[in-house]
């Protein structure tokens, strides 16, 4: 099993290759926690996450004849371009198995760090299946995003790096995939700081860790539905899933909501855009915050978001945060009523984004018109003085 002396190995490796990420203290986070929050900002890791760690470890030792015969590996997009950079800084020809709608800007920066890439499936097990496919049909090494004791290994490092740099460091909270950067975590931490409490984040559309622990082996997720793509993995990895299990590591889920509202403080207060696989550990403090033994490390993962999925998750963390109001109003169809409901709405002090009509509703009058408005509100608060505001001047809304 992967221990301290492995970690510090591949740390040695990695000398010149990775960067070491900074971590930035959160006050907003503290004031939640009621303790220091550190984030460990692998955002800002060389191709935007912390997979180039595993996969330099893992291609650097292996032997001549097999870089020889190239490397496959299946992502959903930063394994891809950990794995990409890496063959590229050893001379390795490298093919990336990805679903068919990974983010476009995941896949064209692994086509830009020098590997083919195939779109197949519609997740990363799907891709998987065919990475391994073609490793037997080719004799090219299957670079596993996870389940490899070098990968686990190469993780791992992070974890001298925080011990390093927050050298009080009581809790540390890890999001979750198939559970590599987990393991490396806790196996360095083990040994180096045993008190340390580590806790993995799953997304909750995707979490098949906490049945599996409860069953003692890995189980596969009944569902896979969720925008943290980066750790939407549907069945754990052995070599990971045996450390975290030893260990008795607790897992918890978020939701798709606090995904988007840890995204939305993260940009806002922390001045980092990370990807909602990225803001998990930040999502769990948000959600849960009590309990926690201070300093506190959230491990902000990854930074590579595609930006049309920006544009949405920051729509969802805006609703989410009561800051984004959508207002449905019936109004008799006469002259003036939009104005006049528009006045209404102005003297609330909320901002009105857009507005579209409906005239043929199966729920309205022949004399009646639906108003869609998408409002911009000051908090829940706002929006809750918004919503009395016109319902208390006879105004018809859902």
């Amino acid at each position: 099993m992967t221990g301290l002396a492995d970690i510090r190995d591949a740390a040695a490796l990695l000398q010149g290759v990775t960067d070491r990420t900074p971590v930035q203290l959160s006050r907003a986070l503290s004031r939640v926690v009621g303790a220091e929050v550190w984030l460990k900002c692998e955002n800002l890791q060389r191709t935007g996450s912390f997979k180039l760690r595993g996969a330099y470890v893992r291609m650097a030792r292996l032997s001549a004849q097999e870089q020889s015969r190239g490397v496959v590996a299946a992502s959903a997009g930063n394994h891809a371009q950990g794995v990409a950079l890496a063959a590229q800084m050893l001379g390795i020809e490298s093919v990336v198995f990805m679903p068919v709608d990974a983010a476009l800007p995941k896949v064209a920066a692994t086509r830009d760090y020098g590997a083919r890439v195939e779109a197949v499936g519609a997740s990363v097990d799907e891709a998987l299946r065919h990475a391994h496919e073609y490793a037997e049909r080719t004799g090219a090494v299957l670079i596993h995003p996870f389940d490899h004791e070098d990968v686990v290994a190469g993780q791992g490092t992070i974890a001298l790096e925080i011990a390093e740099q927050v050298p009080d460091v009581a809790t540390v909270l890890v999001p979750v995939g198939g559970g590599g950067l987990a393991a490396g975590v806790v196996a360095a931490l083990a040994e180096l700081r045993p008190s340390v409490r580590v806790i993995g984040v799953q997304a909750e559309g995707a979490a098949a860790y906490p049945p599996s622990m409860a069953e003692g082996h890995p189980v596969p997720a009944g569902a896979m539905h969720t925008m943290a793509d980066g750790i939407a993995v549907g069945l754990p990895g052995t070599v990971p899933f045996d450390i975290l299990l030893r260990h008795a590591i607790p897992v918890r889920t978020v939701s798709e909501e606090d995904l988007s509202r840890a995204l939305l403080l993260v940009a806002e207060r922390a001045k980092m855009l990370v990807e909602p696989s990225g803001a998990a550990a930040v999502a769990s403090l948000m959600a849960e915050p009590g309990g926690l033994e201070g300093p506190v490390v959230a491990i902000l993962s990854g930074g590579n978001i595609d930006p049309l999925v920006l544009l949405r998750v920051v729509r969802h963390g805006l609703a989410s945060a009561g800051r984004f109001l959508h207002l449905r109003v019936r109004l008799d169809d006469t002259p003036g009523a939009l104005a006049e409901l528009l006045r209404d709405l102005a003297a609330t002090g909320a901002n009105v984004m857009e507005v579209s009509h409906a005239r043929t509703a199966v729920e309205l009058a022949v004399d009646e018109v639906a108003i869609e408005l998408q409002v911009e509100t000051k908090g829940p608060d706002h929006c809750a003085h918004v919503v009395q505001t016109l319902t208390t001047a006879g105004y018809r809304l859902t």
